[in-house]
């Protein structure tokens, strides 16, 4: 038995002209149905709620021309994608619960543990849960702006073995396959290094959705570092679990291993207000389990306060883990590349040990 979330583009969901593509719906909602009669545990995250409100309101651009637009369209649109899955599933007699949220409501702790508290008991109820990002009240600054990540960080919350993002592509290529017949499909990536980075293409054919092959390649980091596994795989066909299942098609990224809930979620946020820059040996230092002390910091950027997430850099600007900052920003300024000795004259009080814990950090 697996917990799988399945993310679906707004180019599969929705034809151009503002249809539900409700014949290929139906095939991969018996898809669904066939893996939970076998016990799979299934979460659904759909796209589609501003292409479809879009239509039934007459906006232009499909109703991306401004963000009043697409708000107005997503909470129009999202009746009847919610719609559309309910009748679907039950048809197979199976449940469906509609859940909306927010970049907040997966960046705050609090509301983080509330999410995964509430999926767990909606598949413990033999439920099927949709999930959107709730657009109706998402702003430009504060939200996920694609379905890939929103996806993995779902797939965290709700403690997936896996992530299968069905898109209109069919999977990583070594270069853009529409335009290189050249192009090779990557089966099986270990780890994301520069190399599989730079493969990555923003932008869709489709035009329809907001996820590029950029947001695919941060979601499959995301879910790695929470212990699961990614899948990118065309969705352009009927039944394409039951493709997949066969084999021969999308690019698997394994996962790096069970993270601690803590870490994972620190992995996974999309969000950091703050980064301190340190040198080669608190590189090796911390790569080797250290927690991070003002000694090995050579600066400090933005603005945070202690408890803050911050990301850690090393001396080539590559972020390489992340964690919960034990000082605001002006004392972490003050005590940068200071020894452990030299902390009270300069603090006035007692210093804590460690800028970051190694308990409160996560390598990424």
């Amino acid at each position: 038995m697996s917990r799988i979330v399945i993310k679906v583009g707004s180019s599969l969901l929705v034809d151009p002209a503002g249809e539900v593509r409700r014949d290929w719906l139906a095939t991969l909602v018996t898809d669904v149905a066939m893996r939970r009669a076998r016990g799979d545990e299934i979460i659904i995250v759909s796209s589609g709620a501003i292409a479809l409100g879009a239509r039934k309101l007459g906006l232009a651009k499909g109703g991306r021309a401004s963000l009043e637009d697409a708000q107005a369209a997503a909470a129009t649109g999202q009746i009847a994608l919610s719609q559309c899955w309910a009748d679907l599933l039950d048809g197979h007699g199976i449940t469906a619960a509609q859940m909306l949220v927010t970049l907040d409501d997966l960046e705050d702790r609090r509301r983080y543990l509330n999410a995964s508290a509430t999926l767990d008991r909606l598949i413990g109820l033999g439920v099927v849960p949709v999930i959107n990002e709730n657009d109706s009240v998402a702003t430009e600054e504060i939200r996920f702006g694609d379905n890939d990540r929103l996806a993995a960080r779902i797939g965290q919350a709700a403690g997936a073995e896996r992530v299968i993002l069905l898109s209109d592509v069919d999977g990583l290529f070594t270069a853009d396959p529409t335009r290189n017949p050249d192009a090779k499909r990557i089966e099986t990536v270990k780890r994301i290094d520069q190399r599989i980075a730079g493969m990555a293409e923003e932008g869709t054919s489709s035009g329809m959705g907001s996820g590029g092959m950029g947001s695919k390649i941060e979601a499959a980091r995301i879910a790695a570092s929470a212990g699961a596994d990614l899948i990118i795989v065309s969705g352009k066909h009927d039944h394409p679990l039951d493709r997949l299942d066969a084999g021969g098609c999308g690019t698997l990224f394994m996962a790096k291993g069970n993270a601690r809930a803590r870490k994972a979620w620190l992995a996974g946020r999309l969000t950091v207000r703050g980064r301190v820059t340190v040198d080669a040996g608190a590189v090796k230092a911390l790569m080797g389990g250290a927690s991070l002390l003002p000694a090995g910091a050579r600066s400090v950027e933005g603005k945070f306060a202690r408890g803050d997430v911050i990301d850690i850099a090393g001396p080539d600007g590559t972020a390489f883990a992340r964690g919960l900052s034990e000082y605001d920003a002006e004392e972490a300024a003050l005590v940068c590349g200071k020894r452990s000795e030299e902390l009270a004259d300069l603090l006035g009080h007692a210093p804590r040990a460690a800028l970051v814990h190694r308990d409160h950090m996560v390598l990424l």
